[in-house]
Protein backbone atom coordinates (compact mmCIF):
# COMPACT_ATOMS: atom_id res chain seq x y z
CA UNK A 1 0.00 0.00 0.00
CA UNK A 2 1.25 3.51 -1.11
CA UNK A 3 0.43 6.00 1.56
CA UNK A 4 0.83 10.01 0.44
CA UNK A 5 1.97 11.88 3.16
CA UNK A 6 0.39 15.29 1.66
CA UNK A 7 -3.10 12.77 1.40
CA UNK A 8 -2.89 11.49 4.93
CA UNK A 9 -2.72 15.05 6.41
CA UNK A 10 -6.55 15.55 4.74
CA UNK A 11 -7.60 13.06 7.39
CA UNK A 12 -5.87 13.18 10.61
CA UNK A 13 -3.24 16.25 12.03
CA UNK A 14 0.17 14.73 11.72
CA UNK A 15 2.01 17.85 13.43
CA UNK A 16 4.23 18.63 11.16
CA UNK A 17 6.10 15.33 11.79
CA UNK A 18 8.74 14.42 9.05
CA UNK A 19 7.89 11.95 6.94
CA UNK A 20 10.56 9.56 8.27
CA UNK A 21 9.52 9.82 12.07
CA UNK A 22 6.22 8.92 11.01
CA UNK A 23 7.31 6.06 9.28
CA UNK A 24 9.44 4.58 12.26
CA UNK A 25 5.96 5.41 14.88
CA UNK A 26 3.85 3.64 12.39
CA UNK A 27 6.56 0.52 11.94
CA UNK A 28 6.82 0.42 16.01
CA UNK A 29 3.33 -0.08 16.36
CA UNK A 30 3.42 -3.11 13.86
CA UNK A 31 2.95 -1.72 10.32
CA UNK A 32 6.39 -2.10 8.53
CA UNK A 33 7.08 0.43 6.49
CA UNK A 34 9.70 -0.49 3.64
CA UNK A 35 10.58 2.41 2.37
CA UNK A 36 10.34 6.23 1.54
CA UNK A 37 10.17 7.55 -1.65
CA UNK A 38 10.17 11.56 -1.42
CA UNK A 39 9.28 12.84 -5.51
CA UNK A 40 10.48 14.85 -6.85
CA UNK A 41 13.96 14.70 -4.58
CA UNK A 42 16.92 16.30 -6.58
CA UNK A 43 14.62 18.46 -9.06
CA UNK A 44 14.58 22.27 -8.66
CA UNK A 45 13.70 24.82 -10.91
CA UNK A 46 11.03 23.89 -12.29
CA UNK A 47 7.85 26.52 -12.72
CA UNK A 48 4.20 26.83 -14.37
CA UNK A 49 4.99 28.97 -17.67
CA UNK A 50 2.32 30.38 -20.31
CA UNK A 51 3.02 30.01 -23.44
CA UNK A 52 2.11 33.56 -25.17
CA UNK A 53 3.41 32.78 -28.39
CA UNK A 54 4.12 29.69 -30.84
CA UNK A 55 5.42 29.40 -34.24
CA UNK A 56 7.15 27.16 -36.18
CA UNK A 57 10.97 26.77 -35.67
CA UNK A 58 12.24 28.65 -39.13
CA UNK A 59 15.15 25.50 -39.62
CA UNK A 60 13.31 23.21 -38.02
CA UNK A 61 10.21 21.18 -38.80
CA UNK A 62 9.83 18.98 -36.00
CA UNK A 63 10.48 22.44 -33.48
CA UNK A 64 8.59 24.92 -32.02
CA UNK A 65 9.76 28.14 -31.20
CA UNK A 66 7.62 29.72 -27.89
CA UNK A 67 7.68 33.05 -26.26
CA UNK A 68 6.56 31.99 -22.45
CA UNK A 69 6.02 34.03 -19.36
CA UNK A 70 7.18 31.96 -16.50
CA UNK A 71 6.60 34.67 -14.01
CA UNK A 72 10.07 36.91 -14.45
CA UNK A 73 10.23 40.55 -15.44
CA UNK A 74 9.98 39.54 -18.98
CA UNK A 75 9.02 36.43 -21.35
CA UNK A 76 11.70 34.18 -22.41
CA UNK A 77 12.16 32.37 -25.55
CA UNK A 78 11.99 28.20 -25.39
CA UNK A 79 12.67 25.82 -28.15
CA UNK A 80 10.01 22.98 -27.75
CA UNK A 81 9.76 19.97 -29.87
CA UNK A 82 6.74 18.78 -28.20
CA UNK A 83 4.01 18.32 -31.21
CA UNK A 84 1.35 19.08 -28.84
CA UNK A 85 2.99 22.63 -27.69
CA UNK A 86 0.09 25.78 -28.43
CA UNK A 87 -0.28 29.28 -27.50
CA UNK A 88 -2.51 30.04 -24.38
CA UNK A 89 -0.72 27.08 -22.59
CA UNK A 90 0.07 26.55 -19.33
CA UNK A 91 3.14 23.87 -19.23
CA UNK A 92 5.88 23.13 -16.44
CA UNK A 93 8.93 24.80 -17.97
CA UNK A 94 12.53 24.03 -16.66
CA UNK A 95 13.75 27.44 -15.93
CA UNK A 96 17.86 28.11 -17.06
CA UNK A 97 19.92 26.53 -13.65
CA UNK A 98 17.35 23.84 -13.42
CA UNK A 99 17.88 20.36 -12.49
CA UNK A 100 15.72 17.59 -13.63
CA UNK A 101 15.95 13.81 -12.89
CA UNK A 102 19.35 12.65 -13.39
CA UNK A 103 21.11 15.34 -12.46
CA UNK A 104 20.24 16.72 -15.77
CA UNK A 105 21.05 20.87 -15.75
CA UNK A 106 18.81 23.02 -18.08
CA UNK A 107 21.21 26.00 -19.65
CA UNK A 108 21.27 28.37 -22.30
CA UNK A 109 21.13 26.77 -25.56
CA UNK A 110 20.91 27.45 -29.33
CA UNK A 111 18.35 24.84 -31.23
CA UNK A 112 19.15 25.40 -35.12
CA UNK A 113 20.41 28.87 -34.31
CA UNK A 114 17.59 29.55 -32.21
CA UNK A 115 17.90 31.17 -28.56
CA UNK A 116 16.57 28.97 -26.22
CA UNK A 117 16.35 29.85 -22.26
CA UNK A 118 14.86 26.78 -20.59
CA UNK A 119 12.62 23.61 -21.34
CA UNK A 120 9.04 23.12 -21.74
CA UNK A 121 8.59 19.82 -20.00
CA UNK A 122 6.73 16.50 -19.78
CA UNK A 123 5.56 14.50 -17.23
CA UNK A 124 8.13 12.14 -17.86
CA UNK A 125 11.08 14.20 -17.79
CA UNK A 126 9.88 15.40 -14.38
CA UNK A 127 9.88 11.62 -13.23
CA UNK A 128 6.85 10.26 -12.86
CA UNK A 129 6.41 6.73 -15.06
CA UNK A 130 4.90 6.43 -18.62
CA UNK A 131 2.20 4.17 -17.27
CA UNK A 132 0.94 6.49 -15.12
CA UNK A 133 1.24 9.39 -17.72
CA UNK A 134 -2.64 9.73 -18.72
CA UNK A 135 -3.16 9.08 -22.03
CA UNK A 136 -3.42 12.46 -23.79
CA UNK A 137 -0.01 13.79 -22.64
CA UNK A 138 1.55 10.19 -23.00
CA UNK A 139 3.41 11.87 -26.22
CA UNK A 140 4.12 15.09 -25.80
CA UNK A 141 3.94 17.84 -22.59
CA UNK A 142 1.68 17.94 -19.54
CA UNK A 143 -0.87 20.74 -19.59
CA UNK A 144 -1.76 22.61 -16.82
CA UNK A 145 -5.60 23.64 -15.74
CA UNK A 146 -6.37 27.63 -16.87
CA UNK A 147 -6.68 28.39 -13.13
CA UNK A 148 -2.93 27.67 -12.69
CA UNK A 149 -0.95 30.51 -11.63
CA UNK A 150 1.98 31.56 -13.59
CA UNK A 151 5.66 31.41 -11.93
CA UNK A 152 4.12 29.32 -9.38
CA UNK A 153 6.26 25.87 -8.17
CA UNK A 154 5.18 23.31 -10.80
CA UNK A 155 6.52 20.49 -8.50
CA UNK A 156 4.00 21.64 -5.73
CA UNK A 157 0.76 21.93 -8.69
CA UNK A 158 1.78 18.20 -9.65
CA UNK A 159 2.44 17.32 -6.05
CA UNK A 160 5.72 16.32 -6.17
CA UNK A 161 6.30 17.84 -3.17
CA UNK A 162 4.82 14.94 -1.29
CA UNK A 163 6.59 11.84 0.43
CA UNK A 164 5.39 8.01 -0.18
CA UNK A 165 4.87 5.21 2.03
CA UNK A 166 5.52 2.10 1.28
CA UNK A 167 3.21 0.23 3.79
CA UNK A 168 4.49 -3.66 4.23
CA UNK A 169 0.77 -5.18 4.56
CA UNK A 170 0.61 -8.57 6.70
CA UNK A 171 -2.43 -10.70 5.45
CA UNK A 172 -5.11 -9.64 8.19
CA UNK A 173 -4.27 -6.34 7.77
CA UNK A 174 -6.16 -5.76 5.27
CA UNK A 175 -8.54 -2.33 6.63
CA UNK A 176 -5.09 -0.62 6.40
CA UNK A 177 -4.94 -0.69 2.28
CA UNK A 178 -6.83 2.36 2.30
CA UNK A 179 -6.17 6.19 3.04
CA UNK A 180 -9.37 6.24 6.22
CA UNK A 181 -7.97 2.95 7.08
CA UNK A 182 -4.20 4.38 7.49
CA UNK A 183 -5.65 7.49 9.33
CA UNK A 184 -7.23 5.65 11.67
CA UNK A 185 -4.34 3.77 12.22
CA UNK A 186 -2.11 6.80 12.78
CA UNK A 187 -4.69 8.49 14.85
CA UNK A 188 -4.57 5.85 17.18
CA UNK A 189 -0.62 6.34 17.42
CA UNK A 190 -0.91 10.00 17.44
CA UNK A 191 -3.67 10.62 19.96
CA UNK A 192 -5.56 12.47 17.31
CA UNK A 193 -9.10 12.34 15.50
CA UNK A 194 -10.02 11.46 12.30
CA UNK A 195 -11.46 13.64 9.80
CA UNK A 196 -13.88 12.02 7.82
CA UNK A 197 -14.86 13.16 4.14
CA UNK A 198 -18.14 15.10 3.73
CA UNK A 199 -20.94 13.03 1.66
CA UNK A 200 -23.48 15.53 0.76
CA UNK A 201 -24.93 16.61 -2.21
CA UNK A 202 -28.31 18.18 -3.18
CA UNK A 203 -30.50 15.15 -4.67
CA UNK A 204 -32.71 15.35 -7.89
CA UNK A 205 -36.52 15.42 -7.46
CA UNK A 206 -36.68 12.01 -10.11
CA UNK A 207 -36.20 8.76 -8.19
CA UNK A 208 -33.28 6.34 -8.93
CA UNK A 209 -35.95 3.32 -9.07
CA UNK A 210 -38.00 4.70 -11.64
CA UNK A 211 -34.48 3.61 -14.08
CA UNK A 212 -33.38 0.58 -12.64
CA UNK A 213 -33.94 -2.45 -10.81
CA UNK A 214 -31.57 -4.56 -8.83
CA UNK A 215 -31.79 -8.94 -8.77
CA UNK A 216 -29.48 -10.99 -7.00
CA UNK A 217 -29.76 -14.65 -7.80
CA UNK A 218 -26.43 -15.95 -5.77
CA UNK A 219 -26.98 -14.35 -2.35
CA UNK A 220 -24.06 -16.01 -0.86
CA UNK A 221 -21.62 -14.60 -3.54
CA UNK A 222 -23.17 -11.03 -3.54
CA UNK A 223 -25.31 -10.21 -0.14
CA UNK A 224 -25.07 -6.58 -0.92
CA UNK A 225 -25.71 -4.83 -4.30
CA UNK A 226 -26.84 -0.95 -4.34
CA UNK A 227 -27.03 1.11 -7.37
CA UNK A 228 -27.22 4.92 -7.74
CA UNK A 229 -28.35 7.13 -11.28
CA UNK A 230 -26.63 9.74 -12.23
CA UNK A 231 -27.83 12.10 -15.21
CA UNK A 232 -25.92 14.63 -17.28
CA UNK A 233 -22.24 14.18 -16.68
CA UNK A 234 -20.00 15.84 -18.43
CA UNK A 235 -17.12 13.50 -19.23
CA UNK A 236 -13.69 16.00 -19.04
CA UNK A 237 -10.10 15.29 -17.46
CA UNK A 238 -10.47 15.07 -13.71
CA UNK A 239 -9.34 18.12 -11.01
CA UNK A 240 -5.37 18.19 -11.27
CA UNK A 241 -5.26 17.67 -7.22
CA UNK A 242 -7.31 13.92 -8.20
CA UNK A 243 -5.13 13.18 -11.03
CA UNK A 244 -2.12 13.65 -8.90
CA UNK A 245 -3.21 11.63 -5.82
CA UNK A 246 -3.81 8.98 -8.11
CA UNK A 247 -0.65 9.16 -10.20
CA UNK A 248 0.99 8.95 -6.83
CA UNK A 249 -0.90 6.17 -5.73
CA UNK A 250 0.43 4.26 -8.85
CA UNK A 251 -2.63 4.80 -10.50
CA UNK A 252 -3.33 6.11 -14.07
CA UNK A 253 -5.68 8.63 -14.62
CA UNK A 254 -8.90 8.08 -17.67
CA UNK A 255 -11.23 11.19 -17.18
CA UNK A 256 -13.27 12.64 -14.02
CA UNK A 257 -16.02 9.45 -13.77
CA UNK A 258 -13.37 6.66 -13.66
CA UNK A 259 -10.91 8.52 -11.60
CA UNK A 260 -13.48 9.30 -9.07
CA UNK A 261 -13.85 5.75 -9.05
CA UNK A 262 -10.64 5.01 -8.44
CA UNK A 263 -10.34 7.94 -5.99
CA UNK A 264 -12.74 6.55 -3.64
CA UNK A 265 -11.75 3.08 -3.76
CA UNK A 266 -8.35 4.41 -2.26
CA UNK A 267 -10.26 6.38 0.09
CA UNK A 268 -12.46 4.00 1.41
CA UNK A 269 -11.27 0.72 0.47
CA UNK A 270 -14.45 -0.12 -1.66
CA UNK A 271 -14.30 -1.13 -4.98
CA UNK A 272 -16.89 0.56 -7.13
CA UNK A 273 -17.94 0.51 -10.96
CA UNK A 274 -19.37 3.08 -12.92
CA UNK A 275 -21.70 1.91 -16.18
CA UNK A 276 -22.51 3.98 -19.52
CA UNK A 277 -26.53 3.67 -18.38
CA UNK A 278 -27.61 3.96 -22.41
CA UNK A 279 -25.23 1.22 -22.89
CA UNK A 280 -25.96 -1.12 -20.48
CA UNK A 281 -28.77 -2.34 -22.37
CA UNK A 282 -31.43 -2.43 -19.81
CA UNK A 283 -33.24 -1.07 -16.99
CA UNK A 284 -32.55 -4.10 -14.81
CA UNK A 285 -28.89 -5.66 -13.38
CA UNK A 286 -29.23 -8.85 -12.56
CA UNK A 287 -26.47 -10.66 -10.34
CA UNK A 288 -25.80 -14.61 -11.24
CA UNK A 289 -23.12 -16.92 -12.04
CA UNK A 290 -22.01 -16.91 -15.44
CA UNK A 291 -22.92 -19.84 -18.36
CA UNK A 292 -20.16 -22.23 -18.67
CA UNK A 293 -18.22 -21.11 -21.50
CA UNK A 294 -19.54 -17.47 -21.76
CA UNK A 295 -17.60 -14.89 -22.84
CA UNK A 296 -17.61 -11.13 -22.13
CA UNK A 297 -14.74 -8.79 -23.40
CA UNK A 298 -13.53 -6.74 -20.39
CA UNK A 299 -11.91 -2.99 -20.33
CA UNK A 300 -8.53 -4.10 -21.40
CA UNK A 301 -10.11 -5.35 -25.37
CA UNK A 302 -9.58 -9.27 -24.15
CA UNK A 303 -11.81 -11.45 -24.56
CA UNK A 304 -12.29 -13.71 -21.61
CA UNK A 305 -13.82 -17.04 -21.83
CA UNK A 306 -15.73 -17.35 -17.96
CA UNK A 307 -17.31 -20.74 -16.62
CA UNK A 308 -20.40 -21.40 -14.16
CA UNK A 309 -18.09 -20.63 -10.85
CA UNK A 310 -17.77 -16.95 -12.47
CA UNK A 311 -20.33 -14.42 -10.73
CA UNK A 312 -21.11 -11.55 -13.42
CA UNK A 313 -23.61 -8.35 -13.50
CA UNK A 314 -25.58 -8.38 -16.23
CA UNK A 315 -28.51 -6.58 -18.13
CA UNK A 316 -30.69 -9.54 -17.64
CA UNK A 317 -29.23 -11.41 -20.95
CA UNK A 318 -25.62 -10.40 -21.30
CA UNK A 319 -22.79 -10.06 -19.27
CA UNK A 320 -21.63 -6.43 -18.66
CA UNK A 321 -18.66 -6.74 -16.08
CA UNK A 322 -16.63 -9.63 -13.63
CA UNK A 323 -18.17 -9.28 -10.30
CA UNK A 324 -15.43 -7.59 -8.46
CA UNK A 325 -12.55 -8.11 -10.88
CA UNK A 326 -13.24 -6.20 -13.90
CA UNK A 327 -16.14 -4.33 -16.18
CA UNK A 328 -17.24 -5.15 -19.86
CA UNK A 329 -15.65 -2.69 -22.90
CA UNK A 330 -19.62 -2.86 -23.97
CA UNK A 331 -20.82 -0.76 -21.07
CA UNK A 332 -17.84 1.40 -20.38
CA UNK A 333 -18.02 4.85 -19.91
CA UNK A 334 -16.95 7.16 -23.48
CA UNK A 335 -16.59 10.68 -23.84
CA UNK A 336 -20.17 10.82 -24.99
CA UNK A 337 -21.43 9.20 -22.14
CA UNK A 338 -24.81 11.09 -20.24
CA UNK A 339 -26.20 8.87 -17.43
CA UNK A 340 -24.00 7.00 -15.02
CA UNK A 341 -24.99 3.64 -13.33
CA UNK A 342 -23.26 3.73 -10.42
CA UNK A 343 -22.35 0.09 -8.33
CA UNK A 344 -21.39 -0.40 -5.32
CA UNK A 345 -21.97 -3.87 -3.86
CA UNK A 346 -19.70 -6.75 -1.45
CA UNK A 347 -19.11 -9.79 -3.09
CA UNK A 348 -17.78 -12.58 -1.61
CA UNK A 349 -14.18 -13.05 -1.73
CA UNK A 350 -13.48 -16.27 -2.51
CA UNK A 351 -15.92 -16.16 -5.58
CA UNK A 352 -13.76 -12.86 -6.45
CA UNK A 353 -10.49 -14.54 -6.03
CA UNK A 354 -11.34 -17.72 -8.37
CA UNK A 355 -12.43 -15.31 -10.87
CA UNK A 356 -9.29 -13.19 -11.02
CA UNK A 357 -7.01 -16.26 -10.90
CA UNK A 358 -8.78 -17.87 -13.56
CA UNK A 359 -9.12 -15.08 -16.33
CA UNK A 360 -5.48 -13.77 -14.85
CA UNK A 361 -6.81 -10.72 -13.88
CA UNK A 362 -5.50 -9.31 -10.70
CA UNK A 363 -6.97 -5.60 -10.41
CA UNK A 364 -6.86 -3.25 -7.29
CA UNK A 365 -10.25 -4.06 -6.97
CA UNK A 366 -10.33 -8.14 -6.77
CA UNK A 367 -7.38 -7.49 -4.05
CA UNK A 368 -9.31 -5.68 -2.00
CA UNK A 369 -12.11 -8.14 -2.27
CA UNK A 370 -9.87 -11.15 -1.77
CA UNK A 371 -8.39 -9.61 1.77
CA UNK A 372 -12.20 -8.77 2.61
CA UNK A 373 -13.64 -4.95 2.54
CA UNK A 374 -15.79 -3.03 5.13
CA UNK A 375 -19.35 -4.03 4.79
CA UNK A 376 -20.21 -0.73 6.34
CA UNK A 377 -18.72 1.30 4.08
CA UNK A 378 -20.40 -0.10 0.72
CA UNK A 379 -23.38 2.49 1.23
CA UNK A 380 -20.78 5.18 1.99
CA UNK A 381 -18.55 4.84 -1.08
CA UNK A 382 -21.46 5.20 -3.06
CA UNK A 383 -22.32 8.50 -1.27
CA UNK A 384 -19.08 9.65 -1.22
CA UNK A 385 -18.17 8.86 -5.25
CA UNK A 386 -22.08 10.24 -5.92
CA UNK A 387 -21.02 13.77 -4.67
CA UNK A 388 -17.87 13.82 -6.33
CA UNK A 389 -19.49 13.54 -10.00
CA UNK A 390 -22.13 15.90 -8.64
CA UNK A 391 -19.09 18.32 -8.26
CA UNK A 392 -16.50 17.63 -10.81
CA UNK A 393 -18.50 15.58 -13.83
CA UNK A 394 -21.75 18.44 -13.13
CA UNK A 395 -23.83 15.32 -12.51
CA UNK A 396 -27.67 15.18 -11.27
CA UNK A 397 -27.61 12.22 -8.59
CA UNK A 398 -31.12 10.89 -8.41
CA UNK A 399 -32.64 10.24 -5.37
CA UNK A 400 -32.70 7.00 -3.31
CA UNK A 401 -30.40 4.09 -3.99
CA UNK A 402 -31.65 0.85 -5.69
CA UNK A 403 -30.02 -2.43 -3.92
CA UNK A 404 -30.89 -5.74 -2.70
CA UNK A 405 -30.09 -6.69 0.76
CA UNK A 406 -29.27 -9.84 2.65
CA UNK A 407 -25.93 -8.79 4.23
CA UNK A 408 -25.74 -9.16 8.30
CA UNK A 409 -23.21 -7.08 10.05
CA UNK A 410 -23.11 -8.34 13.62
CA UNK A 411 -21.41 -5.94 16.43
CA UNK A 412 -18.21 -8.07 17.53
CA UNK A 413 -18.39 -8.04 21.25
CA UNK A 414 -14.91 -9.55 23.24
CA UNK A 415 -14.62 -9.73 26.79
CA UNK A 416 -10.87 -8.97 28.25
CA UNK A 417 -9.53 -8.32 31.63
CA UNK A 418 -6.62 -5.95 32.80
CA UNK A 419 -5.40 -8.55 34.58
CA UNK A 420 -5.21 -10.87 31.48
CA UNK A 421 -3.32 -8.41 29.48
CA UNK A 422 -0.80 -7.75 32.03
CA UNK A 423 -0.03 -11.40 32.36
CA UNK A 424 0.36 -12.31 28.71
CA UNK A 425 2.51 -9.69 28.35
CA UNK A 426 4.40 -9.50 31.44
CA UNK A 427 3.76 -6.12 32.51
CA UNK A 428 0.83 -4.05 34.11
CA UNK A 429 -1.65 -1.76 32.28
CA UNK A 430 -3.80 -0.43 34.22
CA UNK A 431 -7.19 -0.51 33.16
CA UNK A 432 -7.39 3.35 32.42
CA UNK A 433 -4.92 2.68 30.21
CA UNK A 434 -6.37 -0.03 28.34
CA UNK A 435 -9.67 1.89 27.70
CA UNK A 436 -7.87 4.36 26.78
CA UNK A 437 -5.82 2.63 24.01
CA UNK A 438 -9.09 1.11 22.92
CA UNK A 439 -11.03 4.31 22.27
CA UNK A 440 -7.74 5.39 20.52
CA UNK A 441 -8.22 2.42 17.75
CA UNK A 442 -11.81 3.87 17.49
CA UNK A 443 -13.36 0.71 19.67
CA UNK A 444 -16.17 1.10 22.15
CA UNK A 445 -15.97 -0.21 25.29
CA UNK A 446 -18.18 -0.94 28.33
CA UNK A 447 -17.32 -2.39 31.69
CA UNK A 448 -18.86 -5.84 32.90
CA UNK A 449 -17.65 -7.56 36.08
CA UNK A 450 -14.44 -6.43 36.20
CA UNK A 451 -13.89 -7.41 32.27
CA UNK A 452 -13.73 -5.12 29.22
CA UNK A 453 -16.60 -5.32 26.79
CA UNK A 454 -14.78 -4.36 23.77
CA UNK A 455 -16.59 -3.48 20.45
CA UNK A 456 -14.97 -3.79 17.36
CA UNK A 457 -15.95 -1.84 14.26
CA UNK A 458 -16.42 -4.01 10.98
CA UNK A 459 -13.75 -1.87 9.52
CA UNK A 460 -10.71 -4.22 11.90
CA UNK A 461 -11.99 -7.66 10.58
CA UNK A 462 -9.13 -9.25 12.30
CA UNK A 463 -9.69 -8.51 15.95
CA UNK A 464 -11.94 -11.89 16.73
CA UNK A 465 -11.00 -13.29 19.97
CA UNK A 466 -9.53 -11.68 23.31
CA UNK A 467 -5.62 -12.15 22.06
CA UNK A 468 -6.35 -9.84 19.24
CA UNK A 469 -7.02 -7.26 21.61
CA UNK A 470 -4.20 -7.96 24.06
CA UNK A 471 -2.28 -7.73 21.24
CA UNK A 472 -3.74 -4.13 20.16
CA UNK A 473 -2.87 -2.98 23.29
CA UNK A 474 0.85 -4.57 23.27
CA UNK A 475 1.74 -2.79 19.92
CA UNK A 476 -0.30 0.90 21.12
CA UNK A 477 1.53 0.94 24.51
CA UNK A 478 4.76 0.20 22.83
CA UNK A 479 6.54 -3.35 22.67
CA UNK A 480 9.79 -1.30 23.54
CA UNK A 481 7.60 -0.40 26.84
CA UNK A 482 7.42 -3.90 27.56
CA UNK A 483 10.75 -4.58 30.26
CA UNK A 484 13.32 -6.91 29.54
CA UNK A 485 13.70 -9.78 32.53
CA UNK A 486 15.66 -12.99 32.71
CA UNK A 487 14.14 -16.13 34.06
CA UNK A 488 14.56 -17.26 37.70
CA UNK A 489 16.51 -20.63 37.72
CA UNK A 490 19.03 -22.52 39.95
CA UNK A 491 20.46 -23.61 36.95
CA UNK A 492 24.74 -24.24 36.66
CA UNK A 493 27.17 -22.08 34.91
CA UNK A 494 28.32 -22.94 31.38
CA UNK A 495 32.11 -24.30 30.35
CA UNK A 496 34.76 -26.42 28.62
CA UNK A 497 35.32 -29.91 30.16
CA UNK A 498 39.06 -30.24 31.63
CA UNK A 499 39.90 -32.62 28.19
CA UNK A 500 38.45 -29.97 25.78
CA UNK A 501 40.25 -27.13 27.79
CA UNK A 502 43.68 -29.12 27.28
CA UNK A 503 42.75 -29.97 23.36
CA UNK A 504 41.68 -26.42 22.90
CA UNK A 505 44.92 -25.24 24.18
CA UNK A 506 47.08 -27.66 21.92
CA UNK A 507 45.44 -26.73 18.97
CA UNK A 508 45.54 -23.32 19.49
CA UNK A 509 49.76 -24.28 20.14
CA UNK A 510 50.10 -25.79 16.95
CA UNK A 511 48.02 -23.64 14.69
CA UNK A 512 50.51 -20.72 15.85
CA UNK A 513 53.43 -22.52 14.99
CA UNK A 514 51.62 -22.42 11.39
CA UNK A 515 50.45 -26.00 11.33
CA UNK A 516 46.86 -26.44 9.60
CA UNK A 517 44.48 -29.23 10.95
CA UNK A 518 43.38 -31.80 8.47
CA UNK A 519 40.01 -33.14 8.97
CA UNK A 520 38.87 -36.70 6.72
CA UNK A 521 35.71 -37.85 5.63
CA UNK A 522 35.08 -40.54 7.85
CA UNK A 523 32.05 -42.13 5.67
CA UNK A 524 34.69 -44.43 4.14
CA UNK A 525 35.14 -48.34 4.33
CA UNK A 526 38.06 -50.23 5.95
CA UNK A 527 40.15 -50.72 2.63
CA UNK A 528 40.35 -46.93 1.54
CA UNK A 529 41.28 -45.65 5.19
CA UNK A 530 44.37 -48.14 5.55
CA UNK A 531 45.28 -46.62 2.26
Amino acid sequence: MFVSYKWLEDYVDIKGMAPAVLAEKITRAGIEVEGIEYKGEGIKGVVIGHVLEREQHPNADKLNKCLVDIGAEAPVQIICGAPNVDKGQKVAVATVGAVLPGNFKIKKAKLRGEESNGMICSLQELGIESKLVAQEYAEGIFVFPNDAETGNDALAALQLDDAILELGLTPNRADAMNMLGVAYEVAAILDTEVKLPQTDYPAASEQASDYIAVKVEDQEANPLYTAKIIKNVTIAPSPLWMQTKLMNAGIRPHNNVVDITNFVLLEYGQPLHAFDYDRFGSKEVVVRKAAENETILTLDDQERKLSADHLVITNGTKAQAVAGVMGGAESEVQEDTKTILLEAAYFNGQTVRKASKDLGLRSESSVRFEKGIDPARVRLAAERAAQLIHLYAGGEVLAGTVEEDHLTIEANNIHVSADKVSSVLGMTISKEELISIYNRLGFTVGEANDLLVVTVPSRRGDITIEEDLIEEAARLYGYDNIPSTLPETAGTTGGLTPYQAKRRKVRRFLEGAGLSQAITYSLTNEKKAAA
